[in-house]
Order: C-alpha cells, then structure tokens, then sequence
C-alpha cells in the first residue's frame, strides 16, 4: 500500500469514529474470522467491526472444524471461497501462511491478515497509526520507541516499516536478545533509560511467552525493573508523552498496573480505534468486490 492509501484507511477510520456510516454497492456480503491462535481483541474487533457494516458472519471454531480431521489452512478457505465467503480474516502461527492464498487462481474471497505467527501485524499497525494519528496530527519528527520482546512481535515489526515511512523517528530499546540487528534499518537501539525523557510515544510489547524456548524464564519483578515502565520510569516522560500497548498487558511486568489506565495512557483508546480502522479496511476490500 502507498503511503497515501494508509493515510486514507486511518482517515476513514476516523470517519467511523464521528458516525460516518457505510453504504454497500450489494444488499449481502459474508464474512468468516478464522482465528488458529488465540486473539481477543483482533477478533472480537473485527466480529464486531463487521456487525457494525452489516456484514453477515459466518461462525468458525477450530475445535468443531474440518481443521480437526487433517484439513489443511489452504482447504478450509477454499471452502469459504466455494460457498461463497467474500472475505476471511485469518490468525495463523505459520509466518506468511497467506502466500499460497492469494497466488491461488481458484480462491476467491478475499484475505485480511490478523496476525501471521511473528511476522506481521498490519490491522494493529493500522489502528496504532490511528491513535498516534489522533494525538498529534502527524508522524514527521515524532520519536517513537518501540521497546520489549521485539524479536518475536509482528506488532514491532508492521509498525517499524510503517512508521519511519511516515516520517517518525523510531527507537528500540528492551532485552538485547530479543533484538536483530536487522532492525537497525529502521531505527536506533538504546537503554530505556536513556530515551524515555525524548520520546513522544511510548510502544511497550507484551512478552511473547508462547514463541520463546521453553528453558527461557526470567523473573516479572526482575524484568520490570530492567525493562519495564515503572512509575519512577514514567515521571521523566514528556508531560504529552504517550503510552501505547497492543495488549494483552502483563501488568507489573512490561507495565506498572497504575499506568496502564493512567493519563497518558492510551491502551484503552487503541482498542476502541481498532474496530473503526477494521471497519475501514472491511469498507476498502469489500468496495472492491462490489
């Protein structure tokens, strides 16, 4: 997508959010969230983003699906596509599963990626631009930190990209493990403590328990206090300072439980933004298929 399409997603998103309403060139359209890893917020958002369009849902459970017999992701949304699906949004532990979906002649509907193991995140990306969008008006000069369990976040790594191409100054800081020197590309790595009274947006990353080697532990109280935003932390931030998170929060850990609501908080504000930028993205593919 260009740099102008982006901008027009999270300005129709905005449109939503102040009551704009959609109306469909069709009467009908069917939508199927097929969600293989766990998701509360990507799919209830999108569940309600489409019930909001008046997009029929249809019900997928992985428990009660074909997926449990051997079916592969390729059959299940060959299928969709056959009984006439226009759209599927898919969650899926394999990185770039979506590959041989779009390459196929026979698959029709079309593809919204909610999450691809750890390679990307593009729907939250989308709604945290929206937030950041929201806050300041624009993202030349901004200084971004993104900071945590970089490695193995698709969030960190759709928000990188898009970021810098907007013009903000990205900054990486958290465990040096879990930070590839590839990512220098984008951005510049530096202790936490040394960026949190520069930054204007403070992008705190869940640690990726799931993706991580199970010998691998470490101590909440010990990382908290490294890596994390404490309260003693978050007096030096810039009074208009953001702090952004894709959630779910590990309180305590990449955050102090008092800030996740706090004033400079805009976790909640996130989450709301996600089922209008969704709504965005759903009006974009749908229009097209009209």
């Amino acid at each position: 997508m260009s740099d102008q399409e982006v901008m027009g997603l999270i300005h129709r998103g905005q449109a939503f959010k102040n009551g704009e309403v959609w109306r469909p060139e069709k009467k009908q359209y069917f939508a199927a969230n097929l969600f293989f890893e766990s998701s509360t917020r990507t799919h209830k958002s999108f569940e309600v983003a489409e019930k909001k369009l008046g997009i029929d849902v249809i019900d997928f459970a992985t428990a009660t699906s074909s997926v449990q017999k051997g079916e592969t992701l390729y059959d299940t949304v060959l299928t969709m596509s056959a009984i006439g699906v226009d759209c599927v949004v898919i969650r899926h532990s394999d990185e770039n599963y979506y590959d041989a979906l779009i390459q196929s002649p026979t698959i029709q509907c079309s593809v919204i990626n909610g999450g691809d193991g750890s390679g990307q995140h593009p729907t939250q990306c989308l709604l945290d631009l929206m937030t950041i969008y929201e806050e300041f008006g624009s993202f030349k000069g901004l200084n971004v930190a993104i900071v945590g369990d970089i490695t193995h976040s698709r969030v960190a790594k759709s928000n990188m990209q898009m970021l810098k191409r907007l013009g903000a100054h990205v900054y990486f800081s958290g465990p040096r493990q879990w930070y590839d020197e590839t990512f220098d590309v984008y951005g510049t790595y530096l202790p936490l403590d040394e960026l949190i009274g520069k930054m204007d947006v403070l992008m705190m990353l869940r640690v990726q328990h799931e993706r991580h080697d199970p010998n691998e532990s470490f101590s909440k109280e010990v990382y908290h206090k490294k890596f994390g935003l404490t309260d003693d932390r978050a007096k030096k931030m810039k009074e208009q300072a953001i702090i952004m998170h894709p959630a779910p929060v590990n309180r305590d850990v990449e955050i102090a439980d008092s800030l996740v609501e706090g004033l400079q908080s805009r976790i909640v504000r996130q989450m709301t933004n996600g089922v209008y930028v969704r709504m965005a993205i759903l009006e974009a593919i749908l229009h097209g298929k009209a």
